[in-house]
């Protein structure tokens, strides 16, 4: 079955963070409403002098925006770039695809967000050295990273006696 979102229909709800620098609407999570099975897609409007999210890629998932209204300043591994409606954004996985809005006009830059969606996806963010786990949204410093078997020199301790030499 197709679904149609008209977007003048879409009530967007502003977000909710504690640093003002970042600040937009966001439709609800169109891909649960449409039953989606491998996109995450919304549409966001950017407020004027506003960020989008913090500069970021994702290991495990494409992004595209298409930008509908209004205009914004991309920057991405390869720099600075204005983009406004009619532009199509593509960012790859990984460093390469790195990416952040900051709506320079005195208009909202209103776009559709499109993320291929997986069952998990890391979004690392080169600026504050974070690592989000998606969906869950468990976020780590990356200093925080240790060896594989770090930790687990006593394994034997966690079985029964009776089940492993000691």
């Amino acid at each position: 079955m197709s679904t149609v979102f008209k977007s003048s229909e879409l009530a967007l709800e502003k977000n909710r963070s504690r640093i003002p620098d970042f600040a937009w609407k966001a439709s609800p999570l169109l891909e649960e409403i449409a039953k989606a099975k491998y996109l995450h897609f919304d549409l966001k409007s950017l407020l004027p002098d506003k960020f989008s999210y913090p500069y970021h890629f994702h290991r495990n998932a494409e992004e595209l925006f298409i930008i509908l209204a209004g205009e914004a300043t991309l920057r991405s591994p390869g720099g600075f770039a204005k983009v406004s409606k009619g532009d199509l954004l593509f960012f790859e996985e990984g460093p390469e695809g790195a990416h952040q809005l900051y709506n320079h006009g005195n208009e909202p830059c209103v776009y559709v967000d499109i993320r291929t969606r997986s069952n998990v996806d890391v979004c690392e963010y080169p600026d504050s050295g974070k690592i989000n786990i998606l969906p869950a949204m468990d976020i780590f410093e990356a200093g925080s990273k240790v060896r594989y078997y770090s930790g687990e020199d006593g394994v034997r301790d966690q079985w029964p006696a009776d089940l492993v030499k000691k």
